[in-house]
């Protein structure tokens, strides 16, 4: 069966020690970890809904560092959706995302189809804020895309991150619960203009 006709692929962005893995990890498994453990890139599948049956939606947690420019490329060529992510305890975290947005907007062409999630980690470190909300919502409708505060550590906003940034998506019907599933096989050009959410 076609790759993309059953797998959905979402890519996380973000500076080195935003919590990008801690967010991933949270949702996946269900997880937090206090030490911090740089990652180069590690990928994650979760069943999810998707068009009345089920598909993979797969997230590729990528690294912080700007080292490694050709796989960032590439996961942006082959992402079908992006969450972007910074630490509100760090405005510079904010800005480092500016060049990844337009390197995705440089691959992709436009980002009006495209769902992407600008998300504000460590809301729950309100004593060390260096970005104010209204600021990132502000950056985010610049940017054409959705705005979340969440926090990995108290597990806040991070099931209903993933599934806002599945709403976004118009082709395919998604959600995280799996509700009816489809007998029989399905043609791949019904699923690939389908829609989908996370179980």
């Amino acid at each position: 069966m076609p790759e993309q006709s059953n797998d959905y692929r979402v890519v996380v962005f973000g500076a080195g020690g935003v919590g990008k893995s801690s967010l991933v990890l949270r949702f996946v498994k269900g997880t937090f970890r206090d030490t911090y453990i740089p990652t180069v890139e590690d990928t994650y599948r979760q069943v999810i809904s998707c068009d009345k049956s089920v598909c993979t939606l797969q997230i590729t947690d990528t690294t912080g560092s700007h080292q490694f420019p050709a796989m960032q490329r590439l996961s942006i060529s082959k992402g079908h959706a992006f969450i972007l992510v910074f630490s509100i305890t760090s405005r510079q975290s904010l800005e480092e995302l500016k060049p990844i947005y337009q390197q995705v907007l440089a691959i992709k062409g436009t980002v009006d189809s495209i769902p992407i999630m600008l998300v504000g980690n460590k809301s729950d470190e309100t004593a060390q804020r260096e970005v104010e909300r209204k600021d990132a919502e502000a950056q985010a409708a610049t940017w054409k895309c959705a705005f979340m505060e969440t926090s990995a550590k108290t597990n806040s906003n991070v099931k209903e991150l993933f599934q806002e940034l599945l709403s976004l998506e118009k082709k395919r019907d998604m959600s995280l619960s799996i509700d009816g599933k489809r007998s029989g096989k399905q043609k791949r050009a019904d699923k690939l203009k389908g829609k989908c959410s996370i179980m």
